[in-house]
């Protein structure tokens, strides 16, 4: 396997897509959005060039990594001969299962669909194929060419040789896969949202402020990042999309989303890609600001 498509050229998208091409696959990056694919490449190759600065990887290996990647703005001409289709787009059902659908149409026969979602459930984004057994997530983490994970997820079809040869293919991207089954949030999401939903409402009660909410988390729990930074990280929009997914999957109200969050994504503060969450975040600034609304 060596053809390898990437739908979305977002932060996941471009991610996933330097992953794959520094390992010596070729890579199509598609996009509706000509300007968004420039941008993806601009973000790669700055990436790029901070591993060259580090000594991690030499300048003829950035070179070679560019020249694997091509972008495509049509899915059609994107997917023809790809062996392995990675869905990188928006957290949305309905989005994912209209991508599903062409992905049928025009992928290869033989070739395996992936999605990168991080909730959505992979048996439903399958049965909208001719070829569920050959769907299976593929689940990232963010930023891409820094973490080990990746989340394999079987839907109700997955065959076994589909989730062995993406076994096989994660490690020899370097990753570290964990298989698990389909059912909502998977296993990282399940366990990470309560958390991160937990601080926020915790901010939300009054039991604490967001500098000590994220302190005890990180200095108590020796996590790297507190819930409310990582959740200004990961986009309150998709903390709250994830939320939504679990609570209406369990039908447990232990999942309900804060009323806060809920306020604070409908006023589109969501987090570092708005410029506000919990935290503001300034461009070549690094110092973390709690956000007035919290002081």
């Amino acid at each position: 396997m060596n053809r390898v498509s990437v739908i979305g050229a977002g932060t996941m998208g471009n991610g996933i897509a330097h992953v794959f091409a520094q390992n010596g696959f070729s890579v199509n990056l598609v996009d509706v959005s000509k300007d968004q694919l420039n941008t993806a490449v601009a973000t790669i190759t700055k990436n790029l060039d901070r591993q060259v600065a580090k000594g991690t990887i030499t300048q003829g290996a950035k070179e070679d990594t560019l020249k694997n990647i091509t972008t495509h703005t049509s899915l059609e001409e994107g997917v023809k001969f790809a062996e392995l289709v990675v869905e990188a787009a928006t957290e949305n059902i309905e989005l994912k299962l209209n991508i599903f659908k062409n992905l049928d149409t025009h992928a290869p026969a033989g070739c395996i669909l992936a999605s990168n979602t991080s909730s959505i459930s992979i048996t439903k984004i399958a049965s909208v194929t001719s070829r569920p057994g050959q769907v299976i997530g593929m689940h990232f983490m963010n930023p891409v060419p820094v973490m080990k994970l990746v989340e394999i997820i079987n839907g109700y079809a997955t065959t076994k040789e589909v989730t062995d040869a993406i076994v096989n293919l994660s490690k020899q991207l370097n990753k570290v896969p964990c298989i698990v089954n389909d059912y909502p949030g998977f296993i990282a999401n399940r366990i990470l949202m309560p958390m991160i939903n937990e601080a926020i409402y915790s901010l939300y009660e009054g039991v604490a402020s967001v500098e000590a909410i994220d302190t005890v988390m990180k200095l108590g729990m020796a996590h790297p990042m507190g819930p409310l930074q990582l959740a200004d990280f990961i986009g309150l929009d998709v903390c709250l999309s994830i939320l939504t997914v679990l609570h209406d999957g369990f039908g447990n109200p232990k999942y309900a989303p804060c009323p806060l969050l809920v306020n604070m994504v409908t006023a589109k503060k969501l987090g570092i890609k708005t410029g506000e969450g919990f935290y503001q975040y300034q461009s070549n600034s690094k110092e973390l600001v709690v956000s007035p609304r919290f002081k």
